[in-house]
């Protein structure tokens, strides 16, 4: 069994699956820069590897996976000790894919739609639009806090992938702030 992740360290994304790796204490993992300002996702060899060119991209022996949530929900399957990050019982797994999808749904699309224009476009400001999205982001967010924890009274893969969307999104616009 060899680990590969194909990153780029300031993606949200790839840092949910980091933090899962760690909380898993994964210690033999290969890590594969790939930089997308370059179109190393672009290549021949990792568009077959995964067609949607996306980071990040997990790779084991000839098992390949792509997906934040898909990967940390393979390697916590696989290599948790017990289920307590992502539970098998149906109404508390129902809570925490929720929550999944709300950041790839909600959160992921507010960084994306923010930085993907600055980034890659040429675009040099953050739209008033995309502040009012994520504002709107964090109000719904809150909402959840009903226990400790976004899904719960235990850390879930719920708040390992939350977190790292919502520490990128208050990178751009503070919570409870405005630029």
């Amino acid at each position: 069994m060899v680990l590969t992740l194909y990153k780029l360290d300031a993606s949200p994304p790839v840092r949910a699956v980091y933090m899962t790796i760690e909380a898993l204490n994964l210690s033999d993992v290969q890590y594969i820069d790939t930089n997308l300002f370059k179109g190393e996702h672009l290549t021949e060899e990792f568009i077959q590897m995964n067609p949607q060119h996306t980071i990040p991209t997990l790779k084991e022996d000839d098992f390949v996976i792509w997906d934040s949530h898909a990967i940390c929900g393979y390697l916590i399957a696989k290599y948790g000790k017990d289920d307590s990050l992502y539970p098998t019982e149906p109404k508390q797994r129902a809570i925490i894919d929720q929550r999944l999808h709300f950041d790839s749904g909600v959160l992921f699309p507010a960084i994306r739609g923010t930085l993907e224009p600055i980034l890659f476009h040429g675009q040099k400001y953050i739209k008033d639009e995309d502040i009012v999205k994520i504002n709107s982001a964090y109000t719904l967010i809150e909402k959840f806090f009903t226990a400790l924890w976004l899904a719960g009274d235990e850390l879930t893969l719920a708040d390992i992938c939350c977190v790292s969307s919502i520490s990128t999104l208050n990178e751009i616009v503070p919570i409870n702030g405005s630029l």
